[in-house]
């Protein structure tokens, strides 16, 4: 057995809460660091007031939550270990400190401006600044999926759709306006005329827009794209997001979004990156270091050859619960005076 199969071994089975705001994205974080850790665990989900809504993570949890107390939503027994994601749920870990102490671990992912000691061990991407002895870095953020997952993936067939479409299948992340960047006029008419010319190459096209996407670049790159065959999820029925992940040969992703970038580059597929207007210095340095992992280049306007890469799968989720478990155990072999086995 590897040294990575037995620290995943010691802490496989073993219990842990995702305190949760609710959001998917942070919820697919933390769930993505469990599942490769291969915990036993449950979803709690936080019901903060007002207060703490417009506050957090700066108070502490409401006391209408009976935070500690039988029969709430945080009682014992307490987990081995916890995680969390996004300042709304920075307080719970907090809270949970003195009332487990060291029965459990806490994690917080991303930076939701508390002090270091909140929780034991931080993860923050990359291109984040902040630094300490309990801070872990890594260049793509956690997610679901892992190698067995999209492997599994794979096994089932594509949707009936994709098989009405030419290869090699092009899969279109498409984001929106967000506090970063903005979908300019030009912008989305370079979007989509850089998609129409990829379809006059003969490609298939599988588009998914997301929560963000303005209705407008929706219908420019449906104009552009209207006489070559392609897909458009309408928002109806099941999500074909994870089919396009693991059935595309390549994609074209909007630079808005760290996680739509990053989880193609799971992959190892070609990742072509549409720039919109605006940006920021995180948002650079995290762009730069996919780049020079060789996961992306940037789409041109006008697209005159397919270009086919490969480079070494991200898969962060990995990454981080290999660092978890492995501070973990040592620290439980602290507490208990034997040998830590590094």
């Amino acid at each position: 057995m590897s040294s990575k199969e037995m620290l995943l071994a010691a802490v496989r089975g073993r219990t842990g809460w995702i305190i949760s705001d609710g959001k998917a994205g942070h919820e697919g974080q933390c769930r993505g660091v469990f599942e490769a850790m291969g915990l036993a665990y449950e979803v709690k989900r936080i019901q903060p007031g007002r207060l703490q809504q417009a506050l957090a993570p700066y108070v502490p949890v409401a006391r209408s939550e009976r935070f500690g107390q039988p029969g709430s939503t945080f009682a014992p027994p307490w987990p081995d270990f916890a995680i969390a994601a996004g300042r709304l749920t920075a307080p719970y870990i907090r809270a949970l400190k003195p009332h487990a102490l060291r029965a459990t671990y806490t994690i917080i992912l991303q930076d939701p401006k508390v002090p270091l000691s909140t929780a034991d061990l931080f993860w923050m991407p990359a291109h984040d600044p902040k630094r300490g002895a309990n801070v872990i870095t890594t260049t793509v953020a956690p997610h679901g999926f892992s190698p067995a997952r999209l492997a599994a993936l794979r096994e089932a067939a594509p949707p009936a759709a994709f098989h009405t479409l030419p290869r090699p299948w092009v899969g279109v992340l498409v984001g929106g306006d967000g506090s970063s960047y903005r979908f300019t006029d030009v912008d989305q008419a370079r979007l989509a005329a850089a998609l129409r010319s990829i379809a006059k190459l003969g490609a298939g096209l599988l588009i998914t827009p997301s929560r963000r996407t303005p209705p407008s670049l929706v219908t420019a790159i449906a104009t552009a794209t209207a006489e070559f065959p392609r897909f458009i999820w309408d928002g109806t029925g099941e999500n074909p997001y994870a089919a396009m992940l693991v059935h595309a040969d390549r994609f074209v992703v909007t630079a808005d979004s760290i996680n739509m970038s990053g989880e193609p580059a799971a992959t190892g597929r070609p990742v072509h990156l549409f720039t919109p207007s605006g940006g920021s210095a995180k948002f650079q340095r995290f762009h730069q270091a996919l780049a020079r992992h060789g996961a992306t280049r940037p789409l041109t306007d006008e697209v005159t050859v397919l270009e086919n890469w490969s480079y070494a799968p991200l898969y962060a989720a990995e990454d981080i619960a290999l660092t978890v478990a492995e501070r973990w155990q040592r620290r439980r072999a602290m507490l208990s005076g034997e040998p830590s086995g590094e």
